[in-house]
């Protein structure tokens, strides 16, 4: 019988290609769209980690969740300084989500408040996301408009305190593998994790839309 963490990994597999391949990615990393672009999106993540790391502190209690809370994964300070370097001391000012961002962050505050397991799916498709592609658009980002490498505008890819992401990524799994929940439950959290990338992709194509590239 698969393990949690394989289950998780392959029942998503379909939405999880489906974001990467979005045609607004695809644009990014392949240098097809500028600078502001990126700081676009950057905007968006900020959302949506927001409303992960806001609930972070109570659920660090509950039977579920509570393992998954690490504070060396949290993000929302390294995407501040990111915005302030993309958009300037005043990003904060004209910060603003998409309707597709404002739906997604609201699907994450609810499962952090109602519904513990459930923000495990979106802890689970963020973070170990970061820490696996999210290299990649960090790469990308410094070769095509020139960041210093995991300096300020990339430092949302940059886990300064994880020293061995391998292993870390190791000990995650087996976190998921430990999961306090039933098999109904982790069902439940299976067509979460769907959800969840089927929101981000949401997210991509509404940039598309915004972002379209000349004919």
């Amino acid at each position: 019988m698969d393990s949690f963490s394989t289950l998780i990994r392959t029942a998503s597999h379909e939405q999880h290609r489906e974001a990467e391949t979005s045609t607004f990615m695809g644009d990014l990393l392949g240098g097809r769209l500028g600078v502001d672009a990126y700081a676009r999106y950057t905007e968006q993540l900020w959302f949506v980690y927001e409303a992960l790391e806001a609930g972070a502190e109570r659920l660090a209690s509950d039977p579920a969740a509570g393992p998954f809370v690490r504070p060396e994964l949290f993000r929302l300070a390294a995407l501040e300084r990111d915005l302030a370097h993309l958009r300037g001391p005043g990003w904060r000012d004209g910060l603003s989500a998409l309707p597709a961002t404002g739906r997604y962050a609201a699907r994450v505050r609810e499962c952090a408040e109602r519904w513990p397991a459930g923000y495990i799916a979106h802890h689970y498709t963020r973070y170990l996301g970061d820490l696996s592609g999210g290299q990649i658009i960090r790469d990308r980002a410094e070769r095509t408009w020139g960041f210093a490498r995991k300096g300020d505008g990339v430092r949302f890819y940059v886990f300064e305190e994880i020293g061995n992401p391998a292993a870390f990524k190791r000990s995650y799994r087996e976190l998921l593998d430990g999961v306090r929940a039933d098999d109904l439950e982790k069902q439940r959290i299976v067509s979460e994790c769907r959800h969840a990338f089927a929101l981000n992709t949401a997210v991509f194509r509404e940039l598309g839309e915004e972002f379209p590239l000349s004919a």
